[in-house]
């Protein structure tokens, strides 16, 4: 009986965050990829539950308690699972706590009282300019459609900072005309202005150009779809490690995140300010954007012995 209540209360957890990944999928618009990490942590959690002894714990996520919870984490930290895991798992388990408190699932937030682990500081890992330069140049030793077919996809993306999602979202009739700015949909549904590049419009021209020498595409309107499929992420990865090997780079220190992170340096490098990087970044809150200027101490260095006025009566001396 006690093996049917928990099959009963795991049914139920199933239904509860099915309905809880329909609303945000409807409400906020995240991606695939968000929702399928957010099922498999509440998954995680109402298994975890149904293995627990308390009576609290057999009703699964609509009983559980703080106490059922945290015996929950303190499994996670025995498997030896990351702090950043464990805190991700953390954030997913309030947010639907919380949805489940709206909906009148449960009267109260258990996960309140539960303390996320504090996580190391990760700063962000770039290329230098003239590494990115080298690493786009690679593309010449690949076969010439997937030449053409990552120049253009290395430009835009290094151009405006984007994810390798809204990289991979472009259509053609996003280059259609004579724009300057692209429309980007980025995290939560959004939007935000990425200025063109000449350089990346022209490489984009050429790839359409050679794409479409033969008829028009018709089985997708991707904008780096060749003639036989649209290109996908880990396609895209292939070709970059490729192009990474040309370039004399280590295939580590090379991926689409990494050529945002660069984007967002050489931005600052350059004198772009904080808030400009945000817009153009798509970043909710300036915080995420500060990260980058623990990364340029000699740039704040600088900054300080060139403009402040006692640095100049000390160079005077």
């Amino acid at each position: 009986m006690e093996e049917q209540g928990q099959i009963s209360a795991v049914r139920n957890d199933t239904g509860l965050i099915d309905r809880f990944l329909q609303t945000i999928a409807a409400e906020k618009a995240v991606s695939k990829h968000t929702l399928s990490a957010y099922h498999s942590d509440l998954y995680v959690v109402a298994t975890g539950l149904a293995n627990l002894s308390s009576d609290t714990a057999a009703g699964g996520l609509q009983t559980a308690s703080a106490n059922d919870l945290r015996k929950e984490l303190q499994l996670w930290y025995k498997q030896g699972l990351t702090a950043r895991t464990i805190a991700r798992r953390l954030s997913t388990l309030r947010h639907f706590m919380s949805w489940m408190v709206a909906e009148n699932h449960r009267t109260d937030n258990p996960s309140q009282f539960l303390d996320s682990p504090k996580l190391p500081q990760s700063l962000p890992k770039s290329l230098s300019e003239d590494e990115v330069i080298t690493l786009i140049e690679a593309s010449a030793h690949l076969p010439e459609t997937q030449a053409l077919q990552m120049r253009a996809g290395l430009e835009l993306l290094y151009a405006g900072g984007l994810r390798i999602s809204e990289l991979l979202a472009l259509r053609v009739q996003d280059m259609a005309g004579d724009k300057q700015m692209l429309v980007i949909k980025g995290k939560g549904g959004r939007e935000r202005l990425s200025p063109l590049t000449a350089v990346s419009v022209e490489v984009a021209r050429l790839w359409l150009a050679h794409r479409d020498a033969d008829g028009p595409v018709t089985h997708s309107d991707q904008l780096l779809a060749d003639a036989k499929s649209e290109l996908t992420r880990q396609k895209f990865s292939v070709l970059l490690k490729q192009m990474a090997a040309h370039a004399g780079l280590r295939a580590d220190r090379v991926s689409p995140h990494v050529l945002r992170h660069s984007f967002a340096t050489h931005m600052l490098n350059n004198g772009a300010d904080l808030r400009s990087l945000q817009t153009l970044l798509g970043h909710a809150d300036i915080a995420t954007t500060q990260i980058y200027t623990t990364t340029r101490s000699d740039r704040l260095y600088q900054l300080v012995t060139g403009a402040h006025p006692l640095a100049a009566e000390q160079k005077n001396k």
